[in-house]
């Protein structure tokens, strides 16, 4: 059953509830960037490095940092106004367009599909996707994994009804996952090499074949329009740090280890899995993007059809 924007606004918001007002003040400096960020990943490094207050300041700007659990959690800040950049992947700018948050696609990586995957315990009986079937299977409602699921259900000839879906944030899921309490877990990394190296789960299906799993830059459009020399700025300073990651993978596994709690023997194999070159979005990748997006709306669990090409910065990047 198809839900209402409205209703749906509503529910999205109550599931990824953060403490917004703590973020920013109300009214936030015209020369600030407040940019969002995940525990893993490219801008990690970047703040970690402090290359990028370098870089904006010789344009007269500034930057504050907000960590966020994953995507959709991001996405709705930028939706209320508390940041105005971050990455995520596919499917958190999906929900949120549908939400009415505005949001503006700036640029992404290049895919990497082995980055996420459905795992199961070590001695789980469930051997291929097909024996989902009736089983309960743990994700973050509205991440990237939402994603994967839903076309290697199609692939193995089941339907998403075919499943039960337990929605919870990665440390909850991971928990869950190690309890019993449920059948699967599809998670990204560097969550899902966690969970490989630390209690041996058995990776069912990755991307491989049936997803790209890209990461976006994204931006608020009220700050993308107003400010281009800093979202520029931003994004010329992910592509050195992509580029130094890119040729420097232990040094980056050991910088990242601190900060996202996971040991750089754990993020190295994570690394290997990432994808590096950030770039504008070109036709195929808006076209790969509003894919899901019409699947999500086939399936009801977005409100109304979106236009991803309408949402994409012009130039730039």
């Amino acid at each position: 059953m198809m839900i209402s924007r409205r209703l749906f606004s509503i529910a999205l918001a109550a599931l990824f509830t953060v403490p917004l007002l703590e973020l920013a003040p109300a009214a936030a400096s015209d020369k600030v960037i407040r940019i969002g960020y995940q525990k893993y990943g490219t801008l990690v490094l970047l703040k970690g490095k402090g290359l990028l207050e370098k870089k904006l300041e010789k344009i007269g700007y500034t930057v504050t940092w907000a960590e966020f659990p994953a995507g959709p959690q991001l996405l709705e800040a930028l939706n209320v106004g508390a940041v105005d950049f971050g990455t995520t992947g596919e499917t958190p700018p999906i929900f949120a367009q549908a939400a009415g948050a505005p949001l503006v696609y700036i640029a992404h990586e290049p895919p990497a599909p082995r980055g996420e995957a459905i795992l199961v315990p070590k001695g789980s009986p469930i051997q291929k996707v097909s024996d989902l079937k009736g089983k309960t299977v743990a994700l973050n409602k509205g991440s990237n994994v939402h994603f994967l699921l839903v076309k290697a259900l199609e692939e193995a000839g089941l339907n998403y009804s075919d499943i039960k879906t337990s929605f919870l944030p990665p440390a909850d899921a991971r928990a869950a996952f190690e309890q019993g309490a449920v059948d699967a877990w599809v998670i990204w990394d560097p969550f899902q090499a966690a969970a490989e190296l630390a209690i041996e789960a058995r990776e069912l299906r990755n991307g491989e074949g049936i997803v790209p799993n890209h990461q976006f830059y994204l931006g608020a459009k009220p700050f993308v329009d107003g400010h281009p020399e800093a979202v520029d700025t931003v994004i010329e300073a992910v592509a050195e740090i992509d580029e130094w990651a890119k040729a420097n993978p232990a040094a980056a596994a050991a910088e990242l280890s601190p900060s996202v709690g996971i040991p750089a023997d754990v993020l190295a194999v994570a690394l290997q899995r990432q994808s590096y070159g950030v770039k504008a979005l070109d036709e195929g990748i808006v076209k790969q993007q509003q894919t899901i997006a019409d699947t999500f709306f086939e399936l009801g669990l977005i409100p109304n059809k979106i236009s991803i090409a309408d949402v994409v910065r012009k130039g730039g990047a």
